[in-house]
């Protein structure tokens, strides 16, 4: 039986109750056609069958197996599933090669970069060019020496392009063809000879006197200004003229921010590099910038000897003549004419530089003007008997005025000759601070400490730790103690005991692990001590280490980790 009604229309009720707007509308609308059919069965079971009326849309049912058969076959969608098929695999291997080549091309992090060659040291300095000889080079390898300094004599700086001169250089620069050390010249370049060519342009052409702190006109001496370390006149007469001359009779001050001067010392700096020296001292540099004016200097305030008198150098201050503003702007040029001829090469001084401040640059605080300066007294109080200041705040003072970025040149030369230091103790010490050691063939600290010492402390100079590590002075007094730290690399802890005892090291840094590996010590360590005698590469127990008198240890940690 089918029974196939129409819904009647809505009477007034309907419309109350279903609403007339919005979704009961909707609702409203929808009208379906519902079949009744009556089965075969006994108990009366009948089918019910909803279906659509008033164009109501039917629901999706998909198609059915057999439909889909229709079309597998079908060339049309064979080659549309091939194609599809290609292009999911081509895409995928291209993310995958993309990928690959991601990983591959993108920017590495970068290693650090080991220490240029003068910087990694250390320096051996030997004397005069004029004495250079074979045997130099053992001795530069003896202490590992990277680079090697000789003197060239004052008279001689701006006479490098002499054929004879020209080949002593080549001759020494030949001598360490074979090895890695490289040259470098200590020059004086702030005076000239009355005979040299400078000079005599200067007399002929008065705009050439720029060079020179040159006066005309005068009767008399211009003002007080007395020869350096001397009680004579700096003044020499020259023909109707007065020209300072500070250092040696017959040599005349050059004024070293001069053009013409630039240009000179310039040329010379640049034909060096060219004959194969690495590196350049400058001598005399608070000299290079002096004042325009021709003041008289004043008496110092604080005299180094009060039995000087007024024709003594030491009675006055010298502020016209020394430590102008603007020497590190001047000695930038310099340097920069140096990089120039070679990025390989540096330029620095050859004297502790006294006042770090007036050695940077105007326009960049705290950068300086040169390479490698020499700054402090920290190497004469380290090895002094009696220093009569506390070892760990002169350390800490040098570095803080000089700049805690500073590499400085520790000069072994320094050294007191009537130290009771052992010197490979004060070479282990001074070597792992920041800088580059300067070892004076002639000094104990050459002729007292063996190669094995050198070949250690070089090893130890080559680290990530000590290279591009952090450097941190420890609280230990007695003791002087740092360390040296980069991170994802061993520390090192240094410690040297400058007293006649053994000494326990009350460390007051926290962030020390407890026990540490023992790298290094200095040569007289168990000698001293035969009572705690330590051995390498064994643990020792920090708080119950007592370090031998008169000696260093170089302690290898693993940072802790600080939860």
């Amino acid at each position: 039986m089918v029974q196939d009604e129409k819904v009647a229309s809505n009477d007034g009720a309907d419309e109350q109750m279903l609403g007339a707007n919005g979704v009961d509308d909707k609702l409203a609308e929808r009208r379906d056609e519902v079949k009744f059919i009556k089965g075969d069965y006994q108990n009366g079971d009948a089918k019910i069958d909803i279906g659509t009326v008033n164009g109501g849309k039917p629901a999706f049912t998909g198609m059915s197996k057999e439909e889909l058969m229709k079309y597998a076959n079908d060339p049309f969608w064979v080659r549309l599933r091939w194609i599809f098929f290609v292009c999911f695999w081509a895409i995928w291997v291209g993310m995958l090669v993309g990928a690959i080549l991601i990983i591959i091309g993108a920017p590495k992090c970068a290693a650090p970069q080991p220490l240029p060659w003068y910087k990694r040291g250390p320096h051996a300095k030997f004397a005069s060019i004029e004495h250079c000889k074979p045997e130099d080079v053992q001795i530069a390898n003896k202490i590992v020496a990277s680079g090697v300094i000789y003197e060239l004599p004052a008279a001689l700086t701006y006479d490098v392009k002499k054929p004879e001169l020209k080949e002593k250089i080549k001759h020494l620069v030949s001598l360490y063809s074979g090895s890695d050390t490289k040259v470098i010249l200590d020059l004086t370049p702030n005076y000239v000879a009355k005979e040299s060519q400078l000079v005599k342009d200067a007399a002929a052409n008065p705009q050439a006197r720029s060079a020179f702190v040159w006066v005309t006109g005068r009767t008399s001496e211009p003002n007080n200004w007395l020869k350096v370390g001397g009680n004579s006149s700096a003044w020499e007469k020259y023909d109707d003229s007065y020209v300072l001359s500070q250092f040696q009779n017959g040599y005349y001050d050059l004024k070293m921010n001069s053009t013409i001067v630039r240009n000179e010392l310039g040329s010379v700096l640049r034909h060096l590099v060219g004959l194969g020296v690495s590196g350049f001292r400058l001598k005399n540099t608070k000299f290079f910038v002096l004042s325009d004016g021709l003041d008289n200097e004043l008496t110092s305030a604080v005299p180094k000897d009060f039995n000087l008198g007024p024709n003594d150098y030491g009675f006055y201050d010298h502020k016209q003549t020394t430590f102008h503003s603007g020497l590190g702007d001047v000695l930038y040029d310099y340097l920069s004419i140096v990089k120039n001829a070679s990025a390989d090469a540096f330029l620095s001084v050859a004297e502790d530089v006294i006042q770090p401040q007036v050695y940077q640059l105007s326009q960049v605080p705290g950068a300086y003007g040169i390479d490698l300066p020499i700054y402090g007294d920290f190497v004469k109080v380290l090895s002094n008997p009696k220093p009569g200041k506390s070892l760990e705040k002169d350390l800490e003072n040098t570095l803080f005025q000089a700049g805690q970025d500073s590499w400085l040149q520790w000069n072994f030369e320094d050294v007191d000759v009537n130290t009771v230091q052992d010197p490979s103790a004060l070479a282990m010490f001074l070597s792992l601070l920041p800088g580059v050691p300067v070892v004076s063939v002639n000094a104990v600290e050459y002729q007292d400490v063996s190669q094995e010492i050198y070949k250690q402390i070089a090893s130890l100079r080559r680290s990530a730790s000590y290279m591009h590590g952090e450097l941190k002075l420890v609280k230990a007094d007695p003791l002087v103690a740092y360390s040296r730290i980069k991170s994802g690399n061993p520390g090192y802890f240094v410690i040297f005991n400058p007293t006649d005892l053994p000494q326990a090291g009350n460390f007051s840094a926290t962030d020390l692990p407890k026990k540490m590996t023992v790298s290094y010590f200095s040569e007289n360590y168990n000698k001293v001590n035969e009572s705690a005698t330590v051995t390498h590469s064994a643990k020792v127990n920090l708080q119950d280490l007592k370090v031998s008198p008169h000696s260093s240890i170089i302690l290898t940690y693993v940072p802790e980790n600080k939860e």
